[in-house]
């Protein structure tokens, strides 16, 4: 496929890894989906997911970037933001967008009885870090482009 070549969203195949959390997170992103719409047409710049949530699973652990900008269109459904201001059921054609190094841990969660699906779109600049106010967990973007995680006092896991 060239990279101007125009596909259906939803026929991308969703990311083979579910997740780079390591556990015992990784076992809860059950029930999320990703599809690397951005990697399709080879963006290095910024990438885009298109994501799909069954009911009851999340985006991700809430979290922050050090460096990235962070855009969330919702298409369908009705997830619940949870930020530090506390929850909000958010419908489609909304959005929100969450500036990088502000400290408001931010996740979406499907609390409702059906599928939600949502763009989002962040950059992908480098000496990112991801920090998770709720868990033991830090992040930091390595040289070769892949997250490392770690515990918070500096231990691998």
């Amino acid at each position: 496929m060239t990279v101007n070549t125009p596909v259906l969203a939803a026929d991308v195949p969703p990311r083979a890894k579910p997740t780079n959390y390591p556990e015992p997170f990784a076992s809860r992103m059950a029930g999320r989906q990703k599809q690397a719409l951005g990697d399709v047409f080879g963006l290095r710049n910024f990438g885009v997911n298109r994501t799909t949530l069954k009911p009851g699973a999340m985006s991700a652990l809430r979290h922050w970037h050090s460096v990235q900008d962070e855009f969330v269109y919702v298409i369908s459904g009705h997830p619940t933001l949870v930020t530090d201001a506390g929850p909000m059921t958010l419908g489609p054609g909304m959005c929100v967008g969450f500036r990088a190094g502000d400290p408001d841990g931010h996740h979406l969660e499907n609390r409702s009885a059906e599928e939600v699906v949502y763009l989002e779109i962040g950059d992908r600049l480098p000496g990112d870090s991801g920090s998770y106010p709720d868990d033991d967990l830090e992040a930091v973007m390595g040289n070769d482009g892949k997250w490392q995680f770690r515990h918070k006092d500096g231990s691998s896991y």
